[in-house]
């Protein structure tokens, strides 16, 4: 596909500079970009780039100087960063806007879809399956009974979602990931074996949540396991049963966290964290990789790290001090030198 300069400056409100006909067909960094292509500049430190550069087109800021002529045609924006994703949000919806059912695939009678609807091959609707309007399933891809999509959610192959769980508007759900498992709930029994607990709830995800590839979210014992509004899960993420993770809190990949563990607003997680079961996370939580977290953490905005984890700045202090324990051994047995010496003039005298 093309656009031409005057097509995007349109597009996102922008002013233009230069020729309003050229066109692009293909993305670029700016350093890497040649004719015909987009690219955009938001970051000063990469500004020298933007008169050496043969992008046809340049997304910039509207308050960006040149100090030399400038080859590309500009397209002046509040913001080159959010305008170029806007954009390839954009590019996205046009190339990713299939529609229909593929063969072979099951969709029993009774699923009911809305408009634009896009069902992939060897994808398996179970009864009762809802699916919004401009809803994408694609190839490989397991809804249960009762399952609940609405609008504009996109799933990627192998996604196996199981029965009565409920997506929210606009959710991404990449290859491979794994919606309403059974939660690890098991009795110990007076002869050392484990009694299966059922687990009867569900998992209910709000809307705006991307999902990664390979992660896995249990459905409740009880109730629900909720994923809120905005929230973003990398890949490779265990999410157990009971979990609720509350709106805009991000997290990064590996990270495990075991049930009934509750998450607050705008909270960030790093790779490899482990959070045990039946806690709290404060809104806004910040807690550094490869952490381990044993307790509930009560103060809003906390910064953590460390196994078992603790305050941000004080673990770095602590850091510092460990990496001079053999100096600080050092010297200790040479104090204790020291004193063995006096000590034995003093007995001498």
């Amino acid at each position: 596909m093309q656009f031409s300069a005057l097509q995007l400056a349109t597009m996102l409100d922008g002013k233009l500079e230069g020729n309003p006909d050229v066109k692009v067909s293909n993305i670029a960094k700016i350093e890497e970009a040649g004719e015909g292509m987009l690219s955009f500049i938001a970051n000063p430190k990469y500004e020298e780039f933007i008169y050496t550069t043969n992008a046809s087109i340049l997304i910039v800021n509207e308050s960006l100087v040149t100090e030399k002529p400038v080859k590309s045609t500009l397209i002046r924006v509040k913001d080159a960063y959010s305008s170029f994703a806007l954009l390839l949000e954009k590019y996205k919806q046009m190339v990713g806007n299939k529609t229909g059912i593929q063969q072979p695939s099951y969709v029993p009678a009774s699923v009911k879809t809305g408009q634009n609807v896009f069902i992939g091959a060897f994808a398996y609707l179970g009864e009762n399956v809802v699916l919004g309007n401009n809803v994408k399933i694609y190839p490989g891809v397991y809804l249960g009974d009762n399952v609940t999509v609405n609008d504009d959610t996109v799933i990627f192959p192998g996604v196996k979602v199981y029965d009565n769980c409920i997506l929210g508007r606009r959710v991404i759900l990449h290859a491979g990931c794994v919606i309403g498992g059974d939660g690890f709930g098991f009795a110990p029994q007076p002869d050392g074996t484990y009694k299966k607990v059922p687990q009867i709830g569900n998992v209910i995800i709000h809307d705006d949540v991307e999902i990664g590839a390979n992660t896995t979210i249990d459905r409740a014992t009880m109730g629900s396991t909720i994923i809120r509004q905005g929230v973003k899960l990398d890949n490779l993420i265990q999410i157990a049963h009971n979990v609720d993770v509350d709106t805009n809190t991000v997290i990064a990949a590996q990270t495990g966290i075991s049930g009934s563990t509750k998450i607050g607003k705008n909270c960030v997680i790093g790779g490899q964290v482990g959070l045990v079961g039946h806690i709290q996370l404060a809104d806004g939580t910040k807690i550094n990789a490869q952490s381990g977290l044993s307790k509930s953490i009560a103060e809003p905005n906390t910064a953590l790290m460390g196994s078992p984890a603790f305050d941000y700045k004080s673990s770095l202090k602590s850091q510092a001090i460990f990496r001079n324990l053999p100096d600080l051994e050092k010297r200790v047995k040479e104090l204790e030198d020291m004193v063995k010496q006096l000590l034995s003039v003093r007995e001498g005298v």
